[in-house]
């Protein structure tokens, strides 16, 4: 049998561009597939800047926690695409899809489409679909890819839930250059009569994702009009109009995790057809596992790198947004036990880098910058991320690589240090995969 990574190299081939917003290409395949986006189990699609794979990571603990079989589709992966395509499984937990089976669906979708144009990411949506039609679950958790308007997993008519995560400057070259024009495309996930959670927001961009709504007849409950979350002596608070609820922390380090999992608890609430219970909801906070999101590594042979009482932490955190949530979290831990911190940093080319940088002004006492292995699309070179985290008045120099830049803020500081690699998924994904001794597939 042949690998994944053999016919994922193949779908690459079939269009001319990596990414290409159109829904045209995708439909015409699924048309030939026997439309497996109409045979799915109760949909609930996820769009947003941040926080998607944390609310879907929420969410799906909850719904396991409740006894339900649960569906997931996320991107991109970190350390296998495998990841992308989670099934449930006869015991109730969801797990990455298995070779043999992602390389049947792919072959399958591959000789269907006949060579016509289609992105990689269009097929695999769709060989993604007709696994999710053909295992049974009670929800299927169907996060964008990119935008969502145009997004290849916007082929489902009538979802049983949407949600906007906050929304923030990103990919601005494909979904435009304003909030308004990318919470434009967001807000196209959007169905008439299907009811939407909407997490904080922007003002600029709420209100163009409530004048979507009200165009399409599409009943929102929104953050801090029709429900909220904060956190009061250790416990996360939600309430709405209907419910007041005392529940514990979410697992997930970072204060923006509060509203992520206070937007999951509001989902999680609309899905009463799921009966997702009070100690499910509790479970779910607890139970969350969610790779690269402010994640302590503590076994590998990237920590063995550090110097006694030296911490290691990665986080995927890409774009300006990102950037604050885990200065935010940095502030928190220093509160609770100082280190000096140091950050390795890589980050795709299209990214604001000195936009991310800026969150960490007087946080951070170095910066090591390297390259990002694995990317879809050009990175930063070190040399030039240095210079661009010098002009925010951080003190930082290249390295050749994570191992490298960890040795360097470690044998120049004597203290125990807390060492944060982040600025990317990809480099995230390369350190989990040299954690765990493996070799990352290629995005």
């Amino acid at each position: 049998m042949r690998k994944s990574d053999d016919v994922l190299a193949d779908l690459k081939t079939l269009h001319p561009r990596l990414i290409d917003l159109s829904l045209g290409r995708i439909e015409a395949l699924l048309a030939r597939l026997g439309h497996p986006q109409d045979r799915l189990p109760p949909v609930i699609h996820v769009a947003g800047t941040n926080g998607k794979g944390s609310f879907t990571a929420f969410l799906k603990a909850m719904l396991e926690a409740a006894g339900k079989r649960v569906h997931t589709y996320t991107s991109p992966h970190l350390v296998r695409f495998h990841e992308r395509i989670e099934l449930a499984g006869p015991d109730g937990k969801a797990r990455p899809i298995a070779e043999s089976e992602l390389v049947e669906r792919l072959l399958h979708a591959q000789r269907v489409n006949a060579g016509a144009p289609i992105t990689q990411f269009e097929i695999t949506t769709a060989a993604a679909l007709l696994a999710f039609a053909e295992h049974p679950a009670d929800a299927l958790i169907l996060e964008v890819g990119l935008g969502g308007r145009l997004d290849a997993t916007n082929v489902v008519a009538r979802p049983a839930l949407c949600a906007i995560m906050p929304v923030s400057l990103d990919h601005t070259d494909k979904l435009g250059p304003t909030l308004a024009d990318i919470a434009r495309e967001k807000a196209g996930i959007l169905k008439p009569g299907v009811p939407a959670v909407i997490s904080v927001q922007p003002p600029e961009a709420l209100d163009v994702i409530t004048g979507v709504a009200q165009g399409l007849g599409a009943p929102l409950s929104l953050w801090g009009r029709d429900y909220e979350a904060f956190e009061q002596r250790g416990r996360l608070v939600f309430q709405s109009a209907e419910r007041l609820l005392d529940l514990p922390l979410p697992a997930l380090m970072g204060h923006h995790q509060i509203a992520n999992a206070g937007t999951a608890v509001a989902a999680a609430l609309h899905l009463g057809q799921l009966a997702i219970g009070d100690p499910a909801l509790e479970r779910g906070l607890t139970d969350v596992r969610w790779p690269a999101r402010m994640q302590q590594l503590n076994n590998g042979p990237l920590s063995r790198l550090l110097a006694p009482g030296s911490e290691l932490w990665l986080d995927g955190g890409h774009n300006v947004a990102g950037g604050q949530a885990v200065a935010q979290t940095l502030a928190e831990l220093e509160e609770r036990v100082p280190k000096p911190v140091g950050l390795v940093l890589g980050m795709m080319g299209q990214k604001d880098a000195a936009g991310f940088l800026q969150q960490f002004r007087g946080l951070v006492r170095r910066v090591v910058t390297v390259p990002v292995p694995g990317g879809p699309e050009s990175a930063h070179e070190p040399g030039e991320l240095a210079a661009i985290a010098a002009s925010v008045g951080l003190n930082a120099e290249p390295a050749p690589d994570v191992e490298a830049a960890i040795r360097r803020l470690q044998e120049e500081d004597v203290a125990p240090l807390r060492i944060l690699i982040c600025g990317s998924l990809y480099l995230a994904g390369h350190v989990l995969a040299l954690q765990e001794g493996v070799q990352a597939q290629m995005n």
